[in-house]
């Protein structure tokens, strides 16, 4: 099957922080457990370089916003290789390849009688790049999303004629229950089509910093249309020689944070009729990451430095706690001490303590080999069921995108491990000359469990996966992390290393 994921292309206006390595995550979680389950992926991410936000802040710096998206945009593209994002390819809006495609998007807008000049006032945010109705501000004037009042913006512009397909819009999510997800960003949507939608500039001719409308080049073309038909320019020039679209469009999977949800589940499908191009198949929204109780956000100045917390706990800590903490498609609140407590109780003494005491004991009682099954495995078979129960429930979640409730089921199990640690006592059985089957039987099942909760927490934290893989003595290549393999009998006896804690104490000073 096919499987193109795409995060938001994130603006460059200031320095990467959590906010953008949480969406960046997310993606590279779901485009891993696709290929462990042998699809056909591709993903993608970038920067958002043109608009009024980005030319504010290139002035704001005494540089030309050229010089200022320059030096920004590899600040994100370090971001995505220091999260160990598996992304295809990192795409900028400020390509000359995607800009030429945009002009001939817009073409095929115009050509379709979908593009009509007009002077249009309304509110508009430089924040968001968008415009506000009235009706959709706070109680005190302020957009909602920034906390920062609109200003009142009139200029002649090139208009795409979006109520011409208001009709088609709602048969199509009324068509499609699980276009977006969760269900509550889904009847927004299809709320806000349903309350009536208005044409839409798709040109600013007050700026200048932007892709030029081709028949016009008086005027840039409005930043968001830009940004949007990055999912497509992307495809076809990403591997040189070859076009990507009619391999992976429109199998396409957008993530992206609420506050962009109208541009994605609403405008993005009428510009892709309009241009002779099939709606997505899916886009999943997030929720905030909430810091003192507010969204973390550059304009706020609340923002956590993913780098900061990946020097002091490391990035697969990172990586798991973002989603184990919050749950994937909901606002949540994020600490340092939240930070602390998930890395201390379940990484360290969970899951790094579980695999310490069964490598250390298969050192110790079995001169460090995994034993082979014996006949003295009486009531292990439940273990086996389970840990084979937890690989499908867990991917299950995984392709419903619930990533939170994938590491649930995972951490069950792991716990069930503990368990069946206590119960076993492999420390009495290996006094006991006449437990020694027993003992085999035990230590293969703490193996054959571990084995299967690293190749299912794979997505999440791919370093801490195949490590313990390693430690185990087990295969850790690419086939071998396929899930077609993620069963019981697929343990190798093998030597295993006796090596330092997975997850080392962090001191409180740090």
């Amino acid at each position: 099957m096919r499987y193109y994921v795409t995060t938001p292309i994130y603006y460059v206006n200031a320095e990467p922080h959590l906010g953008h390595a949480y969406t960046t995550i997310a993606a590279d979680i779901l485009a891993r457990y696709h290929r462990q389950k042998g699809d056909d992926v591709f993903f993608l991410t970038g920067t958002d370089e043109h608009g009024t936000k980005i030319a504010q802040a290139a002035e704001q710096r005494g540089l030309t916003p050229r010089a200022h998206v320059d030096e920004m945009a590899p600040k994100f593209r370090e971001l995505a290789r220091t999260l160990n994002a598996s992304n295809d390819f990192f795409i900028r809006t400020t390509d000359p390849e995607h800009e030429a495609f945009v002009q001939g998007f817009v073409e095929k807008l115009r050509a379709a009688g979908d593009i009509e000049k007009r002077t249009y006032g309304g509110l508009y945010c430089t924040q968001c790049e968008g415009f506000w109705y009235e009706r959709d501000l706070a109680p005190d004037g302020t957009c909602p999303d920034h906390g920062t009042k609109p200003t009142w913006v009139e200029e002649e512009n090139y208009y795409f004629l979006l109520s011409k397909y208001q009709d088609r819009l709602s048969e199509f999510f009324r068509a499609n229950p699980g276009l977006v997800k969760p269900k509550s960003r889904y009847n927004e949507a299809l709320s806000f089509i349903e309350q009536g939608l208005e044409d839409i500039s798709i040109s600013r001719s007050s700026i200048t910093w932007g892709v030029p409308v081709p028949w016009d080049t008086e005027q840039v073309i409005y930043v968001w249309v830009d940004a949007l038909i990055n999912y497509l320019s992307a495809l076809t020039y990403a591997r040189p020689g070859e076009d990507l679209v009619d391999r992976y469009w429109p199998v396409v999977y957008h993530l992206l944070g609420k506050d962009i949800l109208k541009f994605h589940a609403v405008i993005w499908p009428a510009l892709l009729w309009s241009a002779g191009y099939e709606a997505p198949t899916g886009e999943t929204i997030h929720g905030y990451l909430l810091m003192g109780g507010e969204k973390m956000s550059k304009t706020r100045g609340n923002v956590l430095d993913p780098f900061a917390v990946m020097e002091t706990y490391g990035l697969d800590a990172l990586r798991f706690y973002l989603f184990r903490e919050v749950a994937f498609g909901l606002d949540g609140t994020i600490s340092l001490e939240g930070f602390e407590q998930r890395y201390t109780n379940e990484l360290a003494n969970e899951l790094g303590n579980l695999v310490s005491r069964s490598v250390s004991m298969i050192g110790k009682y079995r001169e460090g080999r995994i034993p082979q099954a014996g006949p003295e495995g009486d009531g292990l078979a439940g273990v086996a069921a389970e840990g084979e129960a937890m690989v499908r429930a867990a991917g299950a979640h995984f392709d419903a995108v619930e990533i939170t409730a994938a590491l649930e089921s995972v951490w069950e199990y792991v716990r069930r491990l503990n368990k069946l640690v206590e119960e076993e006592a492999p420390w009495k059985l290996a006094k006991d000359e006449t437990q020694a089957g027993r003992l085999d039987a035990v230590l293969r099942a703490l193996a054959a469990g571990l084995r299967l909760v690293a190749l299912t927490l794979y997505p999440v934290v791919p370093d801490t996966a195949v490590e313990i893989l390693r430690r185990l003595g087990q295969p850790n290549g690419d086939a071998d992390l396929l899930l077609e393999g993620a069963v019981w009998d697929g343990l190798v006896a093998a030597a295993v290393d006796v090596a330092p804690p997975l997850f080392p104490r962090i001191e409180k000073s740090a």
